[in-house]
Formats: C-alpha cells, structure tokens, sequence
C-alpha cells in the first residue's frame, strides 16, 4: 500500500513553491519524519519529512519544477529500500556518531549540525584545523555558512583531527561527515599543535570593552569566522582593536564594518600594476538574495505600484522621547524609539482607511480586521521582514520590546518562518541608513508599504513665519489597483497628524 506525498499548506497567501532539491531517491529506504525534499517558497525554504516509514516508490515533481499547494510530490511503499545508498540522517548540534576504534584511540565523527528549522544544507567556509592537528573538546575547528548566518562547528572531543572529509568551499547537507577525530590521541611531532588557519594575527590584542563587559584579552583564543576576515581584509581593518560583541566574545561581520579603517601609508614608488583578474569577483547568491530579488521583482510585475509623498515635523515626536526617555526605560527596561509610535499612527490610519490593510485574491478584496505590522529589519545576510502581531492591540513598550527581540534574532539568523508571514502593512525605516528619500517597494500580498527616513533641520513656514524644525520625508508605496489616490493621501496625512500631535493616538481621533 502506497502513501502519497504532497505538498503542505505553506502559511497565509502563500499558494505554491519550488522544487529546490530531492534529499532522497527512487527506491531509497526512508524514515517516518526525516526530510525527503526541499521547497522554496518566496518567502523561505521549507522541508516536506516522509509521512511513513517505507521505500520511496516515485518522485512525482523534478526539481525546478513550481507545484501548488496539495500538488502530488510522490509517493512511499512500506518495505526496505535501498540502504547502502541512503544518506546519513541528521545530526543534533554536536551530536557524533561513535565508528570502530583503530590502532590509537576511538575514532569520533563530526557531522554537520542541525541549524535551524528549514536549513538543510551549508557551504563550508573555512577549516580552523588541520589533519593531524590537536583539538580540545568544543574548541571551533570548522566554520560552516548557511542561508541565514555562518556557525562555527566545535570539536566533540579531545585528541587528533585525523581526516577532513569536505573541503572549504564545498556544499555539505545536514547530517553530512565532516571530519573524524581520533580521541585521547596526541598529535605527532612533525604535526603537533600546529596553530588554527586563524591564528593570533587575526585576533584582537588586549583592550577594556566598555560597551559588553568582556575584554578583547578574554576572547584572544577565539578565531575570526570566515565573513569579518573577509570583510577586514577588503576595508583594511585592523582586527586587533576590535572587541568581539558576538557569542562568547568573538568578532563579528559588524563588528568590523562599525570598525576604523586603516589609513594606509603613502607608497615611495608606484605600486606594481594589478592583476585583471582581480578586478572583479564572481560571488554566487545565497538562497535568502534569490528569494529577495524574486520577491521584489514579482512585486513590481504584479502590482500596479504608486508612491506617494508628504512630510512630518518631528518637533512633538521627539519632545515626547526626550521628556519621558528615563522614565519609559526606567519602568519597560527598554528606550522608546520612533518606530512604536510610527506603528501606533499607521494602526490607526488604517483602521481609518481599510483598502490599506487590504489584499487582492482573484477578483475579491480581503479586508484585514487584524493590524499586523511587518517591520523590515536588515542583516548580513539581507531585509527580513518579521510581523508584529495584533499591533493594535499592544502597547508602546510592548511594540519596542518585540521589535528588539526581531532585530537581535534576524542579525543572528534565528527568527522563524511563521514570524514572517502573514503582515497585513509594512513599515520601513531607511533612515536609519542616511537616506533621505526613496520609493518602497511593495511586500506582496500586501497592498500598502510605509517608508521612513531620515531626520534633518529645514527651514518650514508656519504661521507666516518661517522656522526650523526636524522633518521627515514619508514614502508611502501602494497597489492601486486597490487603493485609490485619494484613499493614500488620506492615509499618508492621517500618519503625519498622529506624529505631529501623539495626544490624538490616545484620544482615539
């Protein structure tokens, strides 16, 4: 008796996906739960596990192929398959798996880690050790990068890295060998305690850091990942100033860009021509920018975008901060920043223009009674946008603290699938990068984006007298299909009268 497989309902609005990779073949011997094939959604990836145990008797959809929902994936015969060819199943993080000792001690695996729900593969960024190396018990010994962030995998026991199974650069599923370690083992003389690709050139000298606690001396023997070497290298950053703020004190990504750059020296002769070769880098997209840029371009084929324009005075929005700063951090243990008042003066324009808060499905309109906010967060690896859920109904501080908790998530490339899905508005916040004005770009099914900037002095008139206030350009992207011109002007200016006087958000006016 067969059981099919197909393909499970991948969250609101999202109606089909893409065949990215078949982890298992025809004929194969799998497992009830383990993973079988990986589909990429627009908004993330996702893996459909084996309903039963059995054989995988046939594969209905290639891979690059688009199915819908329900769409028939395959299909699983109970009865053994072909298990030599079966690959290894995945492995907890630091989970081994014990092989049969030989000559010296007891030989351990290293595989690669789960890291996280949808991530079923990584490239393998650099090796910390060598063969022949001597490594302690959870000491780093390789760095992997995923779609979401880079991890570095410890040892899972002392003694000699006797085998390295995949090279830098290569492509290795969950689950997959990585190394073996020979365990109690000591490294031989021709090879012994050979320092880490990341020695001490690459690691911070000793220095107070204020801002964690933690002294750059503390996290000496911590080696650089993959990503801030590389960025070091290309802005000429000195490392061995910089205090790690990442896990247990190691450098990050961001920590180098906020970094100095050298000023480099002036050279007494010219310098040798380059190589052309170096002119130019072919880097291939990580998953998360593939995804990215099809979402956007989608967004700019489907919808019929308009961007419409007005400005702020910031004047009440920032007396309000300043005012109640310590107080509001005092008692919510977090500071009040813009965007819970941006999102509290948008919930509240939208409950005032609903086409706003609406999609398009087919010939119908679905009006939102439910004021889900997605904030567009920025991260190594690119824009995310996690949903504040029922916005409406939370208050400031609790508006702060979710975003806190978004933002410290998605840099370290932990949020969850279903924290991304199903906004009914987007906010986003260029300003915070400089920019002074642009046009957002619209987060399908969505029908409206909000997009803030950046705060500078300009002279306005008011009252027949002009004077300088901070203001703020607003952006606001909609799909006219279903919003008409009159509807978003009315938003726009609904947002700029709730900034300009916050009493009314709490007069409900």
């Amino acid at each position: 008796m067969s059981t099919e497989i197909r393909v499970p309902a991948l969250g609101e609005s999202v109606t089909e996906a893409t065949i990215a990779k078949w982890l298992k073949a025809e004929g194969e011997a799998v497992s009830a739960d383990e993973p079988l094939v990986e589909l990429e959604t627009d908004k993330v990836s996702v893996e459909v596990p084996a309903p039963q145990s059995g054989v995988l008797a046939s594969i209905a959809a290639q891979e690059g192929d688009t199915v819908e929902v329900d769409a028939l994936l395959g299909a699983i015969e109970a009865g053994a398959g072909k298990t030599a060819e079966a690959k290894p199943a995945a492995a907890a993080p630091q989970e081994t798996q014990a092989a049969a000792a030989t000559g010296g001690g007891e030989e351990v695996e290293v595989r690669v880690p789960a890291s996280g729900e949808s991530v079923t593969e990584a490239d393998i960024g650099e090796w910390l050790k060598k063969e022949g190396d001597a490594v302690t018990a959870d000491e780093p010994i390789v760095s992997l990068e995923t779609d979401k962030a880079a991890m570095d995998v410890p040892a899972p026991v002392s003694g000699v890295l006797k085998k390295i199974a995949a090279k830098q650069g290569d492509t290795v599923e969950v689950g997959a060998l990585l190394a073996v370690i020979e365990k109690g083992a000591s490294a031989k003389a021709n090879g012994a305690a050979t320092p880490s690709a990341s020695s001490s050139d690459n690691r911070p000298s000793p220095r107070d850091v204020a801002a964690s606690g933690q002294s750059v001396a503390e996290s000496r023997d911590k080696p650089l990942s993959p990503a801030p070497r590389r960025v070091a290298a290309e802005r000429g950053v000195d490392t061995s100033s910089i205090a790690g703020t990442g896990k247990d004190g190691r450098v990050t990504k961001g920590d180098v860009l906020s970094a100095k750059v050298k000023t480099p020296a002036t050279p007494s002769a010219p310098s040798a021509p380059r190589d052309p070769g170096a002119r130019e880098e072919r880097v291939k997209m990580s998953r998360l920018r593939q995804t990215i840029a099809r979402r956007l371009k989608e967004s700019q084929d489907n919808a019929a975008m308009l961007t419409t324009f007005n400005d702020v005075d910031m004047s009440a929005v920032m007396d309000l901060r300043k005012q109640y700063k310590e107080l509001f951090e005092k008692k919510h243990g977090i500071k009040l920043g813009f965007m819970s008042l941006f999102t509290k003066a948008c919930v509240h324009a939208l409950k005032e223009v609903p086409d706003v808060n609406a999609e398009i499905d087919g010939d119908h309109i679905i009006y939102k009674n439910h004021y889900d906010i997605g904030v567009a967060v920025g991260s190594d690896k690119g824009l995310v946008v996690p949903v504040i859920r029922d916005a409406d109904q939370l208050s400031l501080a609790e508006i702060e603290l979710t975003i806190a908790d978004y933002g410290e998530r998605a840099r370290a490339g932990a949020l969850k699938l279903e924290e991304m899905q199903g906004g009914t508005f987007t906010i986003s916040n260029g300003g915070i990068y400089g920019s002074l004005m642009s046009t957002p770009i619209l987060n399908l099914p969505q029908s409206g984006i909000l997009g803030m900037h950046r705060i500078e002095k300009r002279p306005v008139v008011i009252d027949d007298e002009v004077v300088v206030r901070p203001m703020m350009y607003l952006a606001l992207s909609y799909d006219h299909r279903i919003v008409d011109g009159k509807a978003a002007v009315t938003f726009l200016e609904r947002v700029k009268e709730n900034l300009e006087d916050p009493q009314r958000l709490l007069l409900d006016l």
